[in-house]
């Protein structure tokens, strides 16, 4: 079968409700998600996965979103990653600071599928 190669995902979302309602949604909607329960595991998969895209929870255990994207960005190999953050507590100046560490783009939880949907497409088809 040939076609459209399938994006990969990189889900770093430490509700596991959360990541395993959100994976399965981006998975019927063709593509490959890879999960991360935290930063750290974020960041590492981050490198070993090459996801296309990264869809970053801000609240997380360990090291933050903001952290584990600013990591990302510091790695050579890895700082061209489109990255989305994505909040339940969405504050004022929180796409500001995402921005600031790093991201691309912003959205909020829950997530609204066909926002989240028409953002990523348009990371994944950013030269």
């Amino acid at each position: 079968m040939s076609g459209t190669p399938v994006s990969r995902i990189l889900l770093v979302e430490d509700n596991e409700l959360n990541r395993d309602m959100l994976s399965r949604r981006l998975e019927r909607q063709g593509f490959e998600v890879v999960l991360a329960p935290d930063g750290e595991s974020g960041v590492a998969l981050a490198a070993s996965a090459s996801p296309d895209l990264i869809l970053m929870d801000m609240s997380l255990p360990g090291i933050d979103g903001r952290e584990a994207t600013r990591r990302i960005r510091g790695a050579p190999g890895l700082r061209r990653i489109p990255i989305i953050a994505l909040t339940a507590h969405a504050m004022t100046g929180d796409p500001e600071a995402a921005a600031a560490a790093g991201c691309d783009d912003y959205d909020t939880k829950p997530v609204e599928l066909p926002r989240l949907l028409a953002k990523m497409r348009l990371l994944l088809e950013r030269p």
